[in-house]
C-alpha cells in the first residue's frame, strides 16, 4: 500500500500508539495531521515526527468538526482517519456518572462524530479509510474498568456496522485490538498489570508495525497479540467456559489484592 502524499489524520497522537501510527505514516510518505488534548504535547510530538499538529478535544461534536476543518484546510483532504484517542475512567459499579459519559463520549462516540464527516465525501469518492484503536479489552473485557470495557465493545461494534454497511463503497474500516501495550494506562503496577502483560507487553512501535501491515491486506481485525485471536475465538464458542476462566482471573485479582 502507497500511502506517499496521503492526507492522515490521528488523534491521541501526543505519545503512546498515536505517535508512533502517526510516526510510521509520515516515514511512509503520508501528509499527517496529528491531535491531541494538550496542546504543547501535540506541537512537541508533530514537530518530532515531521506532522502537522491540531490539538484539540474530540470528545465533543464541536471538537471533532473543528479538527476535521482544520485537518481538511491543512490537508486538502482526508484520505484516512485514526480514531486513536482514548480514556480509561472509573472502575466497578462505583464508577461515577461522569466516568461513564467522558469514557462514551470519547472512546465510542468520538468514532461515530468522526464517521458522520467523513464518510459521505468518501462516498462520492470512492475510496476512503476508517481505523479505530479499540483495545482487546473490545473484543474480550477488562477486569476492574467497566466503563472502559463496555465503551471500547462499543467502538468495535460500531467499527463492525461502518464495515458491514460501506464496504462495497470502497470504504475499509479496521480496528486495532491490542492487549498489553507500554503506555500509561500499563503503568500502575498490580495483578492487572500482570494478567495483561502476561502474552508479552508490547512497544507502541511494535503495535504501529503491525498496523503498517494490515493496512495492506485491509483484515477488518488487527490484533498485536496473536493470542488475542485465540480468547477470541474460545469467547465466541464456549462462552460459559471463557467467562469462567474471567471469573477465575477476577478471584485471582481479589486475593492478591487482600493480601
Amino acid at each position: 500500500m502507497n500511502v506517499s502524499g496521503e492526507g492522515v489524520v490521528v488523534t491521541g497522537a501526543a505519545g503512546g500508539i498515536g505517535k508512533a501510527l502517526a510516526a510510521r505514516l509520515v516515514r511512509e510518505g503520508a501528509r499527517v495531521v496529528v491531535n491531541d488534548l494538550a496542546p504543547q504535547a501535540t506541537e512537541r510530538a508533530a514537530a518530532e515526527i515531521g506532522a502537522h499538529p491540531v490539538p484539540g478535544d474530540v470528545a465533543s461534536e464541536a471538537g471533532i468538526a473543528s479538527l476535521v476543518d482544520h485537518a481538511r484546510g491543512h490537508l486538502g483532504r482526508i484520505d484516512m482517519w485514526f480514531g486513536n484517542a482514548g480514556v480509561a475512567r472509573g472502575q466497578g459499579l462505583d464508577a461515577s456518572e461522569s466516568e461513564w459519559t467522558t469514557s462514551w463520549q470519547v472512546n465510542t462516540m468520538a468514532h461515530v462524530r468522526a464517521a458522520r464527516l467523513l464518510v459521505p465525501e468518501w462516498i462520492e469518492r470512492g475510496s476512503g479509510r476508517f481505523v479505530v484503536t479499540a483495545s482487546a479489552a473490545g473484543l474480550l473485557t477488562a477486569l476492574g474498568t467497566a466503563p472502559y470495557s463496555v465503551t471500547k465493545h462499543g467502538a468495535v461494534a460500531f467499527a463492525e456496522w461502518l464495515s458491514a454497511t460501506y464496504r462495497h463503497c470502497g470504504i475499509v474500516v479496521q480496528a486495532i485490538c491490542p492487549q498489553g501495550v507500554q503506555t500509561d494506562m500499563l503503568a500502575a503496577p498490580g495483578p492487572l498489570r500482570d494478567i495483561l502483560v502476561k502474552d508479552g507487553a508490547l512497544t507502541p512501535e511494535d503495535v504501529a508495525d503491525v498496523t503498517w501491515e494490515a493496512l495492506q491486506d485491509g483484515r477488518f481485525l488487527i490484533l498485536p497479540q496473536a493470542e488475542a485471536a485465540e480468547y477470541y475465538r474460545v469467547r465466541a464458542t464456549s462462552t460459559d467456559r471463557w467467562l469462567g476462566g474471567m471469573n477465575k482471573l477476577q478471584q485471582l485479582i481479589e486475593g492478591a489484592e487482600t493480601d
